[in-house]
């Protein structure tokens, strides 16, 4: 007895040991990894002239103004709440239209039963291996030709039209819902839409809440579309490309005001991965119900 206790001790004891160890390892990473993300706002409240020449991460003397200057704008005729709700306007607007979209194809690839399904869910499936740089040029010709070039049509409306990605998440956590429930929907006299609109939908907001994060952090941090269709009017700049401009190469650039706003654009984002984590945990996994 007392062998076995020795035994179950030591065993504890490495089980101990390697839970301390995993987790300072996983810390010290996670340090490494934030720590340009700390700089950078701790540098927001010292001035332009000591950013880069002190080596410090506490400020010495603590300047509050970068982010008034910051939120001024560019050139006093812009402000950043203007491209704040330009951001909020093109990544919202989209994701609300590609989460609407995805949600109705990946019902038809999943409920379905017509010709061709499969075939059209494979094409589909191979979109997502085509680089984006590779439709860049004949997509920016066919919008120039449309006349959307300068406005946000070139990057809201084709949301509308679904996404490949997320018509993918979708249809595998609507694969995973019980078709019993369909039948029984079918016995009280729900239509195949109905269906979608009653049964499917309500189960599949995990996925659809993940879908919707997903796309509004990817268009809030998009700074190639915007700068391909409407680089040529500030007005409509999103706070991608405000930043950009805000840091030209060209005059002399107030880091202090331009990491207050670099700080400020990173809140959206994490704020919606903290309020809504948990659902993203739960779109990704594709669990779905257990029938």
């Amino acid at each position: 007895m007392a062998a076995a206790s020795q035994v179950m001790k030591r065993k504890r004891r490495y089980q101990a040991a390697r839970r301390i160890i995993s987790h300072v390892v996983v810390l010290t990473v996670g340090i490494i990894m934030i720590y340009p993300l700390i700089w950078m706002f701790m540098s927001s409240f010292k001035s332009s002239d000591v950013i880069f020449h002190d080596p410090g991460l506490i400020p010495e003397t603590w300047v509050l103004t970068n982010y008034i200057t910051g939120w001024a704008g560019i050139g006093g005729r812009w402000t950043f709440a203007n491209f704040f709700w330009n951001s909020f306007f093109y990544a919202g607007t989209a994701s609300i239209g590609v989460v609407l979209s995805s949600s109705m194809i990946a019902y038809s690839f999943s409920r379905g039963t017509y010709p061709g399904r499969k075939i059209l869910f494979s094409i589909m499936i191979g979109t997502l291996l085509l680089p984006a740089q590779v439709l860049m040029v004949p997509t920016y010709l066919w919008f120039h030709r449309l006349g959307w070039i300068g406005s946000y049509l070139p990057l809201i409306l084709p949301a509308f039209f679904g996404g490949a990605f997320f018509i993918f998440l979708i249809t595998n956590f609507m694969n995973a819902i019980p078709r019993d429930l369909d039948e029984a929907a079918k016995i009280d006299g729900c239509s195949f839409y109905g269906i979608y609109v009653r049964i499917i939908m309500p189960l599949s907001v995990p996925a659809l809440i993940t879908a919707a994060l997903f796309s509004f952090i990817w268009r809030w941090d998009d700074f190639l579309g915007p700068l391909l269709y409407i680089a040529g009017n500030v007005e409509q700049f999103p706070v991608s490309l405000a930043l950009r401009v805000f840091a030209d190469a060209t005059t002399i650039t107030d880091w202090g005001a331009f990491f207050a706003m670099s700080t400020l654009s990173l809140a959206p984002a994490v704020l919606i991965f903290i309020f809504f984590q948990r659902y993203l945990v739960e779109g990704i996994s594709t669990s779905g119900l257990k029938g």
